[in-house]
């Protein structure tokens, strides 16, 4: 028994360094065939992964949601681009970025962003787009650097302490949902999310791009990580105030009715509107992932902000 045990033991310990091994090798070729789109910006120690196309002021920024890179605005920074100049980046442990220091919060994030900015010479004025758990982060940006922003757009953007707030399902259906990121911890460093077909859900135009930056364990860590500081995040963003009159659109997945229903995710979204004296609404109906579903929504009031930024610019904008 003891032979059959040291057996048995010793053929695990070899398809898991053989799964590791082919996890390290695939994702050097993934990487070898798709490199960052962008520049590769030094913001202290390690790097983030910057894209900035077409020309114009103000210039727009894309903060994505958690576990998302700037391949999620693919179908909407374009046609933004056609307007001014548009800039996506991956937040530290993301996409092509380098992983960051700890703690993953709002703060930390927003004050990457600022120096990912001015090491690459992109100056405001600012527009800033959050999907998610970018919403607070764009909300924390703005509060730390005030002057430089001009107009914002969230985009079914979390609201602070969100899990505490909303439905208890909805908080234990995201538990559950977390302790699934656990599995993908465990199993992505030994290749078999990769083995089993996971890492090519993605339709064909975008499969190998996301095969590479998702296929891989560090944003799953990152994911896990951000979502450990949500409620530090929340009272980060509690403590910025409001934005006053800079343009604002809140993009609400959904219906209005289903915002009428309390402690729901889209009831939320109408405290986010009075953020601004200029604040408003849209639903558009579908999923979470306006941005991918729906870009020309994302598009339309991103553009409509543009307009009203030059038209009517806040009292307080400016350069920092």
């Amino acid at each position: 028994m003891t032979r059959i045990a040291i057996t048995v033991l010793a053929l695990v310990a070899l398809v898991l360094t053989v799964g590791a091994a082919y996890q390290y090798i695939e994702t050097r070729i993934d990487f070898g065939k798709h490199p960052a789109p962008g520049k590769l910006i030094d913001v202290g120690g390690y790097r983030l992964h910057l894209l900035c196309i077409g020309q114009g002021a103000p210039t727009v920024i894309f903060e994505s949601g958690i576990a998302d890179d700037s391949l999620t605005w693919s179908a909407v920074q374009p046609s933004v681009a056609k307007t001014t100049r548009a800039c996506s980046y991956d937040r530290a442990g993301y996409g092509w970025s380098d992983p960051g220091p700890e703690p993953r919060d709002a703060r930390t994030s927003a004050q990457e962003l600022h120096r990912l900015l001015k090491n690459a010479g992109v100056s405001g004025p600012f527009i800033l787009v959050g999907h998610s758990l970018g919403g607070l982060y764009v909300r924390e940006y703005a509060g730390l650097y005030r002057t430089d922003i001009v107009a914002m757009v969230l985009v079914d953007a979390s609201a602070v302490h969100l899990y505490k707030r909303i439905d208890p399902a909805v908080a234990r259906a995201n538990e559950r949902f977390l302790r699934r990121q656990g599995y993908f911890e465990d199993t992505m460093r030994f290749g078999w999310p990769r083995l089993s077909g996971w890492c090519d859900h993605w339709p064909a135009p975008e499969r190998e791009l996301r095969r590479t930056t998702e296929c891989r364990l560090r944003p799953w860590l990152t994911h896990l990580q951000e979502m450990n500081e949500f409620d530090v995040s929340s009272d980060e963003v509690s403590q910025t105030g409001l934005l006053g009159d800079i343009p604002l659109i809140v993009l609400t997945e959904g219906t209005p009715t289903a915002s009428d229903q309390p402690n729901t995710f889209g009831a939320l979204q109408k405290e986010l509107v009075h953020l601004s004296t200029r604040g408003s609404q849209r639903f558009v109906p579908g999923g979470h992932m306006i941005q991918v579903e729906h870009p020309q929504a994302v598009t339309n009031a991103v553009v409509q902000v543009i307009d009203q930024a030059r038209r009517s610019p806040p009292a307080r904008a400016g350069r920092e």
